[in-house]
C-alpha cells in the first residue's frame, strides 16, 4: 500500500486519565490503511519542497472502514508533551501513513493468540473491529491493564463480543487482566493453555514484548510464529 501524506484536522480530544489522550482526526482525503498499521504524526507544518518535519509513530486504533482516524497515546517524552500542550480541536497537523504489516504477514488464522499491555491494545482494536477479523477462527485475546480504570477501550471491546458479523466465531475469547488485582499477564500460563503451534501476536511496552517473545521462543514456539508490534 502506498504511503501518503494527509493534512488532517483534530476533531476530538478525550483525556480519560492523567497523561493519556485519545485523538480523532479527519481529512478531506479518505485515510487508506490496513488493520494493525501505524502512522507518523508531525506537529509542525509540512512543505513539500522541504524534508518531512520531526514526527512520532502511533498505531491506528480505528479500523480502515471508519471515516475518522483515531489514536491513543501516553505522555512520556518531549514530543508527546508537545502533543498534550499544542493539540486542540480544530488544529491541523500532518499525518503520513500507512506503515507496518503486523497482520499482513503470512500466518494461519486459526487459534491465533493476541497479547497486549496498556495502550498496546490499539493496533489490535483496528483488527478486532474490522470485517477481516471474521477470517480468524477461535482467536484468544489477553489484554493487561494497570487497573480497571485504565481499560478505556470497553466500548470497543464490547463491540467485539456483540458484533453480529462475528457471530459464527462463537468460541471467541477475551480475557482482561488487571495488574492491581491479579498481577501482570502470565505468559507461562498463556503458552500452557494455547500450545506452541499457534501464532502469537504481542503488543505493548518494549520490555514486555522482549520478555514474552524470548519466553515463547525458548519454550518451543518458532520465531516466525511470534509477531510483535515493536516499531518504536
Amino acid at each position: 500500500m502506498i504511503t501518503r501524506k494527509y493534512k488532517a484536522k483534530v476533531e476530538k480530544i478525550i483525556n480519560p486519565l492523567p497523561d493519556i489522550y485519545t485523538i480523532t482526526f479527519s481529512s478531506e482525503n479518505k485515510f487508506k490503511y490496513l488493520p494493525g498499521q501505524f502512522l507518523h504524526l508531525a506537529l509542525d507544518d509540512y512543505d513539500s519542497a522541504e524534508q518531512w518535519p520531526e514526527s512520532r509513530c502511533f498505531s491506528m486504533q480505528s479500523n480502515p472502514n471508519d471515516e475518522l482516524l483515531k489514536i491513543t497515546f501516553a505522555v512520556k517524552g518531549n514530543f508527546t508533551n508537545r502533543m498534550k500542550n499544542e493539540l486542540h480541536e480544530g488544529k491541523e497537523v500532518w499525518l503520513k501513513l500507512p506503515y507496518g504489516d503486523i497482520f499482513q504477514r503470512g500466518h494461519d488464522k486459526s487459534n491465533c493468540v493476541f497479547i497486549a499491555g496498556g495502550t498496546g491494545v490499539t493496533p489490535f482494536l483496528s483488527l478486532f473491529n474490522d470485517r477481516t477479523f471474521n477470517e480468524y477462527i477461535n482467536p484468544k485475546i489477553y489484554l493487561g491493564f494497570r487497573s480497571q480504570e485504565y481499560n478505556i477501550y470497553e466500548e470497543e471491546l464490547r463491540a467485539i463480543r456483540n458484533n453480529s458479523c462475528n457471530s459464527y466465531n462463537s468460541s471467541k475469547f477475551v480475557k482482561l487482566v488487571y495488574e492491581d488485582r491479579e498481577g501482570i499477564i502470565n505468559i507461562e500460563s498463556i503458552l500452557k493453555d494455547n500450545g506452541k503451534n499457534n501464532t502469537y501476536f504481542i503488543s505493548g511496552p518494549p520490555v514486555m514484548i522482549k520478555n514474552f517473545k524470548k519466553y515463547l521462543v525458548e519454550h518451543g514456539v518458532t520465531e516466525r510464529n511470534v509477531v510483535t508490534d515493536d516499531w518504536e
